[in-house]
């Protein structure tokens, strides 16, 4: 007779508890792998492994880029200079209100070229009352520049105040800057501090009658 068990399929074996350990720690072990390697960078902007860079997947993070419209009325938003790059601070004396000379008023410039830029800031030094203060911030191009035609006067702005931050982008080539009156009963010094491509307006030329100079730059401290 013949066996009827020989027609059944062998029953399948039952993996040991050691060969599911390793199956279940390799599957953790790759999706770690996946997540480091691949969901990081391209989802997060971030790499442990380097292989977003390596793989381009780091540029699937990357936002959707739109270009910038020029800018209007023909002023880019970078733009070379001609002139060299200077920082210097300043120290202007004001003698007190009524002073016979008349000391206690000045103005004080430099030369920016049109579209040319630099940033400021200054401070009334023994000033009690900050409205004592007076100060026109302004600029214009030079009489002997416009070749006897009339001269071009931008104002940006006047007032009274102990201090000021700001920056200045040149409308007009010429000289730009302030004219300072101290209306207080003490001398005052105003430490005036800026960085840009401007140049100095010689001493005894206009904007500059006063003579001031900027103060000498600290000597590198060496190691």
């Amino acid at each position: 007779m013949s066996d009827p068990n020989a027609s059944l399929p062998a029953p399948e074996a039952v993996p040991s508890k050691r060969t599911l350990l390793i199956s279940i720690g390799a599957a953790a072990a790759t999706a770690v792998v996946i997540t480091f390697a691949a969901v990081l960078p391209a989802e997060y902007d971030q790499d442990p492994l380097g292989l977003g860079r390596a793989t381009g997947l780091s540029r699937l993070w990357a936002p959707e880029e739109v270009a910038l419209a020029p800018a209007a009325a023909g002023a880019p938003a970078a733009v070379r200079q001609p002139a060299a790059f200077r920082t210097d601070t300043f120290e202007i004396p004001l003698a007190a209100d009524g002073d016979e000379g008349r000391r206690n008023a000045l103005e004080f410039k430099v030369r920016l070229p049109k579209g040319a830029s630099l940033v400021y800031a200054w401070q009334a030094e023994n000033l009690a009352v900050p409205e004592d203060l007076m100060f026109d911030f302004h600029g214009h191009t030079v009489a002997a520049d416009a070749k006897g035609g009339p001269v071009s006067v931008a104002d940006y702005g006047k007032g009274s105040g102990a201090a000021a931050n700001g920056s200045l982008t040149a409308p007009v080539d010429g000289i730009h800057g302030w004219y300072f009156r101290n209306r207080s009963d003490r001398p005052i010094t105003i430490r005036l501090r800026l960085s840009g491509f401007y140049q100095l307006v010689p001493a005894g030329e206009e904007g500059n009658l006063a003579g001031i100079r900027p103060l000498a730059a600290a000597p590198a401290v060496r190691p």
